[in-house]
């Protein structure tokens, strides 16, 4: 009698950026990277994170020192932060700096930030190149005072060609094993740092409660002590003893918060939170990651209760700065100032957006796209709308991280932390955490292990497929460019193939999902669902004694994910009922 292995593959839970899952695990338990999984007690392990010492350097007198020699303009520079395609042309793998462009981003603005990548993950000499490039011109100012480089490490550093990725979040959740994260994240920040990048805009340390919104994956879930724990482990790791150590780098927790629960599930969108439940919720994963010393945090795009995040002075400062004692600086999210004139509606024009948002405690403004910000602080300054105590704190916190990051020593990354990049040890971490991320939720009649004995049939539009084992923030934002996936690393249909040999495995595809064609990969998301060979897999099922059936998601994230219900497409419905039948 035929058996059919559901096997519903969202995409999240297990990453083939590693070892292939069907070698041998004894090949791999002696290997020293690998985490013990007999762990001590989670809150143990959570109370040591928190504990772990902090380096007893005190920059306040440097920073004060540079903070006197500062023009309104300087200062106002190091608030400003832009995206790479403000000073590159070409595209791609073929970008170049533009002198032109640079000259008056960091000689005529001194901008004092740039992120992001230009389309697509760069390789690390690519990445030294550019970041060098910024960090010379940088050295050329009158202050000399050096760049930081921003990006979004993910899972992984996902933007560096080459690099280790791990499960996504809640895969890693999945895992309840916080030592696990935490060597993870070790791993990350050294391939990010090994690409001169010191910043990562990680952890999400959003609550996982309303499964509609496009960035649930990105969460650990909808529990807040599991979030809260595996959240420090993210930090440490990234963050280390010393943020000037080159194996680390600093973090940024996002998105403060209550960015998680949209009431339709949008994102971007606003949220109803009462005040018990954003504290007894939502704020004890940014509490306790503030508490293990995190630098910088990103805030919340949306809004709560009425008020949009980016002009929430009572989130921004009164709980971020007087109850929790943040110390590091606060960096909006893309264009969300902007957004308070655009999108939210609450304020006149962008001066008065620009003037809300500092007044209520950003410090650093990801603009990115034009010098808007930079124009029209100063001239808030000059017309006394904005006082220069307001900037001198903001650019105080934002110094004290360049000077805790060993910026000033050292703006580029030595040879020895570019061979921190790549070990094949990291592999087995990558291994290990995507097996113990697998969740086996039913195995009626012992169907599993399969047996090589058995005609397998696999199926479905996640089977053959880098993609849907990745999803967002893998190569590319949306994660859909299959070109730039590592063709060494096995799908689900050849990982099966594999084990059970040709004589016992046959695949259909049934169904695909694709991207619109033509389109670019890195804002575009795969997320078209589409009939391929859905009778020919009907009639193998026929002659199969197990079926295994691939469903679920492409590759998305953000505003490109929205979705309105949690019901599978109807090419997969239709796929799943006719081999069912």
């Amino acid at each position: 009698m035929k058996i059919t292995a559901l096997l519903l593959n969202i995409a999240v839970f297990v990453t083939t950026f590693c070892t292939p899952l069907q070698q041998s695990f004894a090949q791999s338990v002696n290997n020293r990277d690998l985490i013990n999984r007999e762990i001590t007690d989670s809150d143990v392990f959570f109370q040591e994170m928190l504990r772990k010492p902090r380096p007893a350097r005190d920059n306040t007198a440097r920073v004060e020192a540079l903070l006197k020699k500062m023009t309104l303009e300087e200062k106002v520079g190091q608030m400003t932060q832009l995206t790479l395609g403000m000073i590159v042309s070409g595209a791609d793998q073929n970008i170049q700096i533009d002198q032109a462009k640079l000259d008056k981003a960091i000689g005529k603005y001194g901008v004092g930030s740039f992120l992001n990548v230009s389309d697509q993950a760069l390789t690390i000499d690519k990445w030294h190149e550019i970041i060098g490039k910024i960090q010379d011109a940088s050295m050329k100012t009158r202050l000399k005072i050096p760049n930081i480089y921003g990006i979004d490490s993910i899972h992984g550093a996902t933007y560096v060609q080459g690099a280790t990725l791990f499960p996504q979040e809640i895969g890693m959740a999945a895992t309840w094993n916080p030592a696990l994260m935490n060597r993870a994240s070790e791993i990350t920040a050294m391939e990010t740092r090994a690409a001169a990048i010191p910043w990562s805009f990680s952890p999400v340390l959003d609550i996982g409660r309303q499964p509609l919104w496009a960035r649930f994956w990105e969460t650990f879930g909808e529990d807040p002590y599991l979030a809260k724990v595996m959240g420090v482990s993210f930090v440490r790791g990234l963050e280390g003893n010393d943020i000037a150590d080159e194996k680390h780098v600093a973090a940024s927790l996002k998105h403060y918060m209550g960015y998680s629960l949209p009431v339709n599930g949008r994102d971007r969108t606003p949220a109803l939170i009462p005040e018990n439940y954003l504290r007894e919720y939502v704020m004890p994963t940014f509490a306790a990651a503030i508490k293990t010393g995190a630098h910088t945090v990103m805030i919340n795009s949306a809004e709560i209760n009425g008020v949009p995040g980016h002009a929430n002075k009572k989130i921004l400062t009164d709980m971020l700065r007087g109850e929790m004692q943040f110390q590091g600086f606060a960096v909006s999210d893309w264009e969300d100032i902007k957004k308070l004139v655009t999108f939210w509606k609450v304020a006149a024009d962008e001066k008065e957006a620009t003037r809300m948002a500092v007044m209520a405690g950003i410090d650093m403004s990801m603009v990115p796209l034009d010098y808007s910000f930079a124009d029209i602080l100063v001239e808030l300054v000059k017309e006394k709308k904005v006082p220069m105590t307001r900037i001198d704190e903001a650019v105080r916190r934002i110094l004290k991280v360049k000077y805790d990051l060993g910026l000033f020593e050292n703006p580029m990354p030595s040879q020895s932390a570019r061979n921190n990049f790549g070990k094949p040890e990291y592999a087995q971490v990558s291994l290990q955490a995507a097996r113990e991320s697998l969740t086996l939720l039913k195995n009626d009649n012992n169907v599993l292990p399969l047996s090589k004995n058995k005609k397998v049939l696999v199926t479905g539009p996640t089977s053959d497929s880098l993609i849907s084992l990745n999803n967002g923030w893998s190569w590319v934002w949306q994660g859909s460019e299959p070109s730039l996936y590592p063709k060494d690393k096995m799908t689900i249909r050849q990982a099966i193939e594999s084990k059970v040999g040709k004589k016992n495995f046959e695949f259909v595809q049934g169904t695909r999902i694709t991207r619109k064609a033509g389109s670019p990969s890195n804002s575009t998301p795969t997320d078209m669902d589409e009939e391929v060979d859905i009778k020919k897999a009907v009639d193998e099922a026929k002659d199969s004694d197990v079926v295994v059936l691939c469903l679920g998601e492409g590759s998305y994230t953000e505003t490109p994910g929205n979705i309105t219900d949690l019901t599978l497409p109807e090419p997969q419905l239709k796929l799943a009922e006719a081999v069912l039948a």
